[in-house]
């Protein structure tokens, strides 16, 4: 098969794959401390020196010398070309791989050009827009839903007509059937018979982080079913990747503190009606891990609405259990559970916006629905203080939090805070630094995989193989701000806001400033890059070898809070430097030629500001 693979379907890649996976499922790894660690598959060795990052999803032998993304291991370990490598990676997700400027050699339902979806699905979009002015009984819905034209406008509400073959009549001769199929807008039955999948519908233009549209929900006035109806998964659309009101949130509310997540487009549109332009919904779905990875991108705090009832305790339990793995220390998930019989729309028409705030400011942090809802779950006895009243009860109970704990990162303090109500409730503590298990009064008895031991002696978790984790400190490499600031800004691109204005860096004139002002505008555009993925927009550039080198730098710490702190302090030094050169440099221009009146307002101001330092 011909053609280029698109650079955002490789970024998605190896932003969706699992490095530790890959590679585990060819050579044995063993956890040590934030990496993995096994003796190197490319050269002979007795003690481990090839190490795999989870989170810069980046392997590297400190032996051979040998590293990169799950593409290069591939292509290394299985001797395949790049093309193949992808390919391979793509089948372990079970996704196909898109291929651009071959068309004719696909079928079009499949292949079709992503520039052409985009476009007809704008032009979808702006059509129902128009036809909604054509019907009364939406706009009469509308009206009885108290949404003003202004926030119809925003979020860009029409209205799909009753007919089966509209949608033929408006585009096909522009786009052609084919196109037409591949967007979802119409479907093909088992007679062969095309027709439209929206007809009399409120329709939902869904956009992506771009504001292209990708797909729609469409909601029916009667009483219908569905009631809503969304777009098919398509080469542009993917319900587990993508949240309905992300591009108007973000259009909205530019200063994002908080998102909050609920179930439905008019939950989200009837809050915006009322002011609260921070929501977003699932797309018929349940909450997935890609969608708190692409929120996190966004914001430090995800709320989940919910209902109080069995199906909204659940729900709200699954979205817990995915949001473990991704917690830092800066990050805060809560849950809001309505009043019976209520969701975010009825809330706020009833109660206004200020209350129903209140309510989003009272809801249950993580630890609190952590514990409520293991006990709950497992249909034990629950009261809010005491500690769970049997052995029995103890020992289930431990061993589920055992399963979730093992899941947030250790350095996160929430763990600990966890930790410690377990055991609390439990009467059963954790051996210091793991998670194992010991009873404290039990002694010995057996526990899943592990023991309840002695609380007494308790010794510190052992290196795993014996391998302590390398740091900066391991590599002859000369830190300069600029290259550190690059090693922090790939270990955590959200430090990127902390740049204000990043055109300026180029007025700098700092050795490698360009490399970081590639980085800082490929991290902006595409938000949810992780190491491995912007390192692949690097490669075969002149940058390629020098980001390879920064890469193979840890930093010191992985706690959010500190490595803000020593990034700004990289920004900060770099500005001294600069300013530094500049006025070393106009200085010995006043001995030489000397300055004009222009550039002696330029050093007078530098020295200021450098003396106020």
């Amino acid at each position: 098969m011909t053609g280029r693979i698109p650079k955002d379907f490789i970024d998605q890649l190896l932003t969706r794959i699992n490095i530790v996976d890959v590679i585990q499922a060819r050579i044995p790894l063993k956890k040590a401390g934030r990496e993995y660690m096994a003796c190197c598959p490319f050269h002979g060795e007795k003690t481990p020196s090839f190490t795999v990052s989870p989170t810069k999803q980046f392997y590297h032998c400190f032996g051979c010398g040998v590293h990169g993304s799950a593409i290069s291991f591939l292509m290394e370990y299985e001797h395949l070309e790049y093309t193949e490598a992808i390919e391979a990676l793509a089948r372990i997700l079970g996704i196909e791989v898109p291929r651009e400027n071959d068309a004719k050699s696909m079928p079009l339902a499949k292949k079709a050009k992503l520039t052409d979806l985009y476009s007809l699905l704008e032009a979808a979009a702006k059509w129902y827009m128009q036809y909604l002015n054509q019907a009364p009984d939406a706009q009469a819905y509308l009206q009885q839903r108290g949404l003003s034209a202004e926030v119809v406008k925003h979020y860009s509400l029409g209205f799909s007509p009753d007919d089966w073959q509209a949608t033929s009549r408006q585009f096909a001769a522009h786009y052609g059937q084919d196109k037409l199929l591949a967007s979802g807008l119409q479907l093909k039955n088992e007679a062969g018979k095309i027709y439209d999948r929206f007809r009399g519908r409120l329709m939902f233009p869904i956009r992506n982080r771009k504001g292209q549209v990708i797909g729609f929900g469409g909601r029916v006035l009667g009483s219908g079913t569905p009631k809503y109806l969304n777009s098919p998964e398509t080469e542009v659309f993917h319900k587990g990747d993508d949240l309905y009101g992300v591009y108007e949130m973000r259009q909205h509310t530019r200063d994002l503190k908080r998102v909050l997540v609920v179930e439905g487009y008019m939950d989200v549109i009837a809050l915006a009606q009322y002011g609260i332009s921070y929501a977003v919904a699932t797309l018929g779905t349940a909450t997935t891990q890609r969608h708190l990875e692409l929120l996190f991108a966004q914001v430090p705090e995800i709320i989940f609405a919910f209902d109080k009832d069995r199906a909204g305790r659940k729900a709200a339990w699954r979205a817990l259990t995915l949001s473990l793995p991704l917690l830092k220390n800066d990050r805060v998930i809560k849950f809001l559970f309505l009043a019976d019989g209520e969701d975010p729309d009825s809330q706020i028409r009833k109660i206004g916006k200020e209350a129903f705030e209140k309510l989003v400011d009272k809801a249950d942090p993580l630890s609190k629905f952590f514990i409520e809802g293991l006990i709950d779950g497992l249909g034990l006895e629950y009261e809010l203080e005491p500690t769970l009243h049997t052995s029995e009860d103890s020992v289930r109970f431990g061993s589920e939090a055992k399963l979730l704990l093992d899941l947030i990162p250790d350095h996160v303090l929430l763990k600990t805070h966890l930790l410690r109500e377990v055991q609390r409730r439990s009467n059963l503590v954790f051996e210091k630094g793991s998670t194992e298990l010991i009873n404290k009064e039990v002694g010995q008895a057996e526990f899943g995989k592990g023991r309840f031991k002695s609380s007494k002696g308790i010794k510190q978790t052992r290196q795993v193989g014996g391998v302590a984790p390398r740091t900066l400190s391991d590599f002859e490499v000369r830190k300069t701000p600029v290259r550190y600031a690059i090693t922090l800004l790939v270990h955590s691109p959200e430090l990127v806001a902390c740049i204000e204005h990043p055109e300026k860096l180029l007025d700098w004139e700092l050795p490698g400033v360009d490399l970081l002002v590639k980085i800082v505008a490929t991290i902006e555009e595409f938000h949810e890059l992780n190491a491995a993925a912007l390192l692949e927009r690097f490669r075969g550039t002149t940058h390629e070898k020098t980001l390879q080198k920064l890469m193979l730098w840890q930093p010191q710490s992985s706690d959010e809070i500190l490595l803000k702190r020593e990034f700004q302090d990289c920004l900060q030094r770099m500005k001294k430097q600069a300013m530094d050169k500049a006025i070393e440099g106009l200085l010995a221009k006043d001995q030489t030629q000397g300055l004009s009146a222009q550039e002696k307002h330029d050093l007078l101001s530098l020295l200021q500001e450098r003396g106020t330092k």
